[in-house]
């Protein structure tokens, strides 16, 4: 009652009536209802006025006629059912906002707010999340969600990291990995040692985006005002015709109770909050109901190169040894010495060395060379690792140079004894990137180009191996903007990663940010996040998008030829008025629950899922790194 006391008083007023009524004091019951019924109308008339003195013209006008209608013909029961109707509305729109909003709220209701911090001797303190530092050591219990990001100390734990990732199963983690905040710790104790500080941290930005994304409104919701004028119209037109076909006023009465507007006003908001709810739950954030009315009618999208078609990362791709040395020879020796190196390379050979259980040698003697290379001592032998030159002036033996392939770098590998071959780097193409296009495609996406600063080869080498329609590179971020202003098919959605993303994210008609952790300039100015590392949730998203206007405009629809239906019938006189206005309510819970249907995956959608996942393990299957080359 206190949460909705306009629908508390017309109860009261309902149960003072039929109490009356029941005491044989009927004057008095219509005249209570009536009055109570009129009184409403004149509170939703002067609304109305304050709308169209704004130049808003809504739907309060059909429900303000149908209740005066109703009271001034001498049917004032049902003018209090649309009264009812009307003041419940509200409390019908939080039930259903309630429903579609649950993963959201779901999401928020996990977030910690405190953290036991190591102090001293194994002494654990509780503070609030937010003043959680880099480097604190955290510890989490059982069934807790880790509060920051941070790598996992001691024994191996199992987490459920659904709300972040999406996948079901619980993942294990061993000393020394990655851990996200919004994990839920399964079985025993883990100790996390912060990276960032909290705020900072993964969980904390979904919050945000979501915070953001829950609060914003959706231009569809606005799109059911354009059926006002007609509806309204075609609503008084019909009621109209019943009286002047039957010359009594109470037919104009019984017609304009059954075009009450709920369906209108209610259905698409729950629709898109349904829909927003179950993007938030597959790791996908959009910021508004229009972003998601745009991404639904995307022609183009426009694609990064590094990081968002490939992972932006290099990786050993070929070990190709001469004759006479093995692979993992040939592996074991440069990461001994490459792991004395901070560069990135350095990094991606000791680190596929040790995914491949390689014994690492100890090397002793390290000299770097910059832009060249290394040399060290490793069991006796003067050893380089680098570039071919930089090999042949530290052992002296000659080294065949041979081409490289589109997007791959070679690190040549050689001892005072023999030249022993070189190592192919590549940044590696997702495995999910061709499938992910093919379904675009299906999805109505007309053209697809790549937009990338790399040289024409190496984008036009990974744009071949994935099915990218265009390929515009050598480009500065101030040129992908004005290449995406350029593009003649709109919508333009652009998936990018990065603060060099910014710009252009930004530009398009809808920004999508790829992974959010550790890109917050290309989050903040994208529409769309996707706080995950997986390229095919930019496919998912769309489908969301479509599936949710089309079922917002669907409930719409409903809603107005459920309405005209009941309209047709009640001007021939069949549907006495307290009756229609009855019928109206069902009306309104049949749209509501064809909105809600937006919670749940669609037909077109879960198949685009499951392709999605059979081309991705099909692309699995054709290869992957350290494919050893004799």
């Amino acid at each position: 009652m206190k949460r909705y006391p306009a629908v508390a008083a017309t109860l009261v007023v309902g149960l003072a009536g039929i109490g009356l009524l029941l005491a044989g004091m009927k004057d008095a019951s219509h005249w209570l209802v009536g009055a109570y019924a009129l009184l409403v109308a004149a509170w939703q008339a002067a609304s109305m006025i304050r709308s169209l003195v704004r130049r808003q013209f809504g739907l309060d006008v059909l429900a303000v006629t149908a209740i005066t209608a109703t009271v001034l013909v001498g049917d004032p029961w049902a003018g209090l059912i649309v009264v009812l109707m009307l003041t419940g509305g509200e409390a019908l729109e939080d039930y259903a906002n309630a429903r579609a909003h649950r993963e959201i709220s779901a999401l928020l209701e996990r977030a910690p707010r405190r953290a036991r911090r190591w102090v001293r001797d194994g002494e654990f303190v509780e503070i609030p999340v937010s003043e959680l530092q880099v480097s604190d050591l955290v510890m989490v219990r059982p069934g807790e969600v880790v509060p920051v990001d941070g790598l996992l100390e001691g024994d191996s734990v199992w987490f459920d990291e659904s709300s972040i990732t999406g996948e079901s199963l619980p993942v294990e983690h061993v000393a020394g990995d990655e851990v996200l905040s919004g994990s839920v710790c399964q079985q025993r104790v883990a100790l996390v040692r912060a990276t960032v500080p909290a705020r900072e941290s993964q969980y904390q930005k979904i919050i945000d985006l979501v915070q953001a994304a829950a609060e914003s409104k959706s231009p569809i919701v606005r799109l059911a005002d354009r059926y006002a004028v007609p509806f309204t119209l075609v609503s008084l037109v019909i009621a109209g015709l019943g009286w002047w076909g039957s010359g009594d006023p109470v037919r104009f009465a019984q017609v304009l109770v059954v075009a009450t507007p709920c369906p209108l006003l209610i259905a698409a908001p729950v629709a898109f909050l349904a829909g927003m709810s179950r993007a938030a739950s597959s790791g996908v954030i959009v910021k508004s109901g229009g972003v998601m009315e745009t991404l639904a009618r995307v022609r183009t999208v426009a694609v990064d190169k590094t990081g968002t078609i490939t992972h932006g990362q290099p990786v050993v791709d070929v070990v190709e040894p001469v004759d006479g040395v093995e692979p993992d020879e040939l592996l074991r020796l440069a990461a001994a010495v490459e792991t004395y190196s901070t560069h990135v390379l350095a990094r991606s050979i000791v680190q596929a060395a040790r995914e491949l259980k390689i014994d690492i040698p100890a090397a002793t003697g390290v000299e770097e060379q910059t832009a060249a290379g290394l040399s060290a001592q490793i069991e006796g032998r003067h050893t380089a690792v680098g570039n071919a030159n930089h090999v042949y002036r530290v052992t002296g033996q000659q080294v065949v140079d041979r081409s490289v392939s589109a997007g791959h770098i070679a690190i040549h590998v050689g001892t005072q004894d023999a030249y022993l071959g070189r190592i192919l780097l590549t940044d590696q193409i997702r495995r999910n990137a061709a499938a992910t296009l093919q379904a675009l495609h299906k999805l109505g996406v007309e053209s697809i180009v790549m937009l990338t600063g790399d040289a024409a080869p190496t984008a036009r080498h990974v744009a071949d191996e994935i099915g990218v329609d265009d390929v515009r590179a050598g480009l500065l971020p101030a040129d992908k903007v004005a290449e995406v202003v350029k593009l003649p098919l709109r919508p333009v959605a652009m998936v990018g990663d990065g603060v060099n993303d910014a710009p252009v994210l930004a530009a398009a008609d809808v920004g999508i940010a790829m992974g959010a952790k550790g890109a917050t300039a290309a989050s903040e100015s994208a529409d769309v996040v996707i706080m995950l590392d997986d390229l095919s949730r930019v496919a998912t998203s769309v489908a969301i998008s479509q599936r949710t206007v089309r079922v917002a405009l669907e409930s719409i629809w409903l809603g107005i030829a459920i309405s005209v239906a009941l309209m047709g019938v009640a001007v021939w006189g069949l549907i006495p008025a307290i009756v229609g206005a009855a019928l109206q309510e069902v009306v309104d819970l049949a749209a509501i629950l064809m909105a809600l249907r937006a919670v749940r995956p669609g037909r077109i959608e879960r198949r685009l899922v499951a392709d999605l996942r059979v081309n991705s393990a099909r692309q699995a299957v054709r290869g992957g790194p350290l494919a050893p080359v004799q």
